[in-house]
């Protein structure tokens, strides 16, 4: 008997949840359910009105991932998401690992979803319109690619928290009034009054265009031409670089005679670590050498903009440990390799004490960019927040898929979040097992930059004594 599980056009994640974990605790299996709204030939019955005896429990990962996949346009999706739940609910492989082809769809899935929500925040125009009451009111059109405005509108109802705000799309209408967001039924191409800002951000633009830079595959690619007829700056563009050249004459004869010193090592240096030719940004790597190619120029967060390089992960590609700190450090972003600093030398010693074989180690970060604070000559570290390290878990999910360790060593909170997906206090969980979100051992330890931070020299030479036990602990579960 197949079952029909019709899902609303709003609040369309809440409902999948709900109507999945109901024919789950059925074992209703993924071929006699029917996602689509109006149900298939042969689906004949509705789900089942209350919960099943059965109680189906999945990770933080599946849960995130999902929250994510449901709002892309692909007809398949819920379909994807509950073959995913089921497999995972019976044990049947790691569905949520790139590595199996269940999980780079719906990982491909996600990101497409999350480059159609950064679009979204980017091309949005408002235009004001007139007002009944004291708040100002705002309204724009646009034109996703995918089902993203839900996600995506939290995003303007925090930003312009003050005034009212209307979105209109071909599928949903998105309406913030007295700080209320309300989605409402698909409305036509509104037609909205002239801008008088518009003027004044069309100078800006073209004040701030820099035609030494021009790469017209990178700015299609960054401002797709589909989102240009609702944006009012693209009307420039056209003219901005048929002057372009003769700009960047002008630039260089109003320019400095001289480079500033230092300036020539560091872009020589940037541009060897740069890759002559780069993959599709809709496909995942297919090696680790890919992978590692891909990272050097990740623009998944702002962490890039400051700091020198990508520290990609080194060692043996297929190490049995895999051993994941929180980020590298000032040396770590001069040199581009992980673990050659202070704490990386507390780690090495760790090793050798635990008697673990660094050749058949490979030692990686859960965040690829250094994020620091700057205090004079010095750079200061800062701990990356929870939305970094959302982001990097991206390159450490390729890292794990590839390399395939038998054991993680997770050395901080940071690590253990980004491997686990669970952010408890560290002290409680530190030399315990725990599952990652790759579905592999996960064993916690201390960071050595904790351990160096220590005042008291009892404390530091006992957390010096944890960590090489953790080391050696973890180093003996791979082997066995």
């Amino acid at each position: 008997m197949t079952y029909a599980a019709p899902l609303p056009e709003r609040g369309t994640f809440d409902a999948w949840r709900i109507a999945a974990r109901r024919a789950i605790s059925h074992a209703i299996a993924p071929a006699d359910l029917e996602w689509s709204g109006a149900g298939g030939l042969f689906a004949t019955r509705p789900l089942p009105p209350e919960d099943g005896p059965h109680q189906v429990l999945v990770p933080q990962g599946f849960v995130h991932l999902a929250s994510s996949v449901i709002w892309h346009s692909d007809p398949e999706r819920f379909a994807l998401l509950y073959q995913a739940l089921w497999r995972l609910d019976r044990h049947e492989g790691t569905p949520l690992s790139q590595a199996d082809p269940l999980g780079r769809r719906l990982h491909l899935l996600a990101k497409n979803v999350g480059r159609d929500i950064h679009k979204m925040h980017a091309f949005v125009r408002f235009r004001e319109c007139p007002a009944k009451g004291p708040r100002r009111r705002f309204a724009a059109w646009f034109e996703p690619e995918h089902n993203t405005l839900e996600p995506g509108s939290t995003f303007f109802a925090k930003r312009f928290a003050d005034m009212d705000w209307m979105i209109a799309t071909p599928r949903l209408t998105a309406q913030f009034e007295d700080g209320k967001l309300t989605f409402g039924p698909a409305a036509p191409r509104p037609d909205l009054p002239d801008d008088a800002s518009e003027s004044l951000w069309a100078t800006y633009f073209a004040n701030i265009f820099n035609p030494a830079r021009i790469k017209l595959d990178a700015m299609r690619s960054e401002m797709p031409k589909k989102y240009w007829k609702n944006l009012p700056e693209t009307r420039l563009i056209p003219d901005m670089l048929k002057d372009a050249e003769a700009r960047v004459q002008r630039m260089h004869a109003a320019g400095a005679s001289q480079v500033r010193p230092g300036s020539a090592a560091i872009s020589t240096r940037y541009r060897a670590a740069m890759p002559q030719a780069m993959p599709p940004t809709d496909t995942l790597p297919e090696t680790l050498d890919q992978a590692r190619t891909a990272a050097l120029t990740c623009r998944r967060c702002a962490l890039c903009e400051a700091a020198t390089q990508t520290v990609w992960g080194s060692g043996s590609g297929d190490a049995a440990l895999m051993i994941v700190g929180e980020q590298p450090g000032d040396q770590e972003d001069l040199t581009g390799r992980p673990f050659v600093g202070p704490a990386g030398q507390v780690l090495q010693q760790a090793m050798t004490a635990a008697g673990v074989d660094t050749g058949k180690v490979w030692l990686t970060n859960a965040v690829k960019h250094f994020k620091f604070t700057p205090r004079g000559k010095q750079r200061l570290h800062v701990t990356p927040d929870r939305t970094e390290v959302e982001q990097c878990r991206w390159w450490l999910g390729l890292e794990l898929a590839f390399i395939r360790p038998k054991v993680t060593l997770a050395l901080g909170a940071t690590a253990a979040f980004a491997v686990t997906g669970n952010d408890a206090p560290l002290a409680a969980r530190r030399a315990t097992v725990e599952q990652g979100l790759h579905e592999g051992p996960v064993l916690i330890s201390w960071h050595p930059a904790y351990i160096l931070r220590l005042s008291d020299p009892v404390a530091q030479n006992r957390a010096r004594d944890e960590l090489t036990q953790d080391l050696r602990a973890a180093f003996a579960l791979a082997q066995g």
